[in-house]
């Protein structure tokens, strides 16, 4: 008796080159769950190991470019994908790996410029920013800077809302279609800027009074990514991504004896 005639239909395909969380909030880990709940089909390039838990990062540990350009060529020769989401890239090389990868397809991209993390620290070799700069954010369909890495990629710091255009047309120069500069650090209701160099779309959240954020980056991303891998333009893509994240903002759980996760299964939850 054969059971292939119910044969199911491949969900759509998102890829992440990122770093993993041992503590599974964000990286690797955030990109596979938001994928899922996404009803998309995850896969992922490690770029880097990193041994954390809710107080922090204790060690961290790149992969070779060549293990890294060996797990992109496997997924991309055989599987293919609907759209690709970078993170944690650490250094020159890898950034650059990315970079011809995503040049290579016709998937979007989604770059989350992990470049400083939540306590200031600078996450990637000053040689590695300017990495970002010419060879990766050039062939991204989407940059998710924070005010830390719009600084850190332009020089441009904003105090306030007023200055989120001029820090969104300070990273657009530098070649990507869209991008999101993400508010969340400023004082007030948070607000994101979405623009493509003509358009502009704010959008605002309600601030959650909950300190178990850890990860919101790589999910907002990934959220994006997932959503262009179903078919969306990018202001969906970006709006829908939103409301997802502080849906998972609001659901966030203690973990550990510092700050925890977001829940990324929060719609899926009685």
């Amino acid at each position: 008796m054969s059971h292939t005639s119910s044969a199911s239909k491949t969900p759509p395909l998102a890829l992440t080159i990122a770093g993993s969380d041992s503590g599974g909030g964000a990286g690797i880990q955030a990109d596979l769950k938001t994928m899922l709940a996404h009803g998309v089909h995850g896969m992922s390039v490690i770029a880097a190991v990193t041994a954390q838990n809710s107080l922090g990062v204790q060690g961290y540990w790149e992969l070779p470019p060549e293990a890294v350009r060996a797990q992109l060529d496997s997924v991309l020769s055989d599987i293919g994908v609907h759209a690709i989401k970078t993170g944690m890239l650490a250094s020159t090389a890898l950034v650059e790996i990315a970079a011809e990868a995503i040049a290579a397809t016709d998937a979007p991209a989604v770059v989350d410029p992990v470049g400083v993390s939540k306590h200031g620290d600078s996450l990637l070799a000053p040689d590695a920013v300017d990495a970002v700069r010419t060879a990766l954010l050039p062939v991204a369909t989407v940059v998710t800077p924070n005010l830390y890495e719009v600084e850190q990629l332009t020089g441009v710091k904003v105090v306030d809302e007023s200055g989120l255009r001029e820090a969104a047309e300070a990273v657009k120069a530098l070649g990507p279609r869209w991008v999101l500069i993400k508010g969340g650090h400023l004082p007030g209701e948070p607000a994101d800027l979405l623009f493509d160099g003509e358009h502009e779309h704010r959008f605002t959240a309600p601030r959650h009074d909950n300190r178990h954020t850890h990860g919101t980056g790589c999910t907002l991303a990934s959220a994006i990514a997932s959503n262009l891998a179903l078919g969306d333009d990018v202001p969906t893509a970006v709006a829908k991504a939103k409301q997802y994240v502080t849906g998972a903002i609001a659901a966030g759980f203690p973990l550990g004896s510092g700050i925890g996760p977001v829940d990324h299964a929060w719609r899926h939850r009685p």
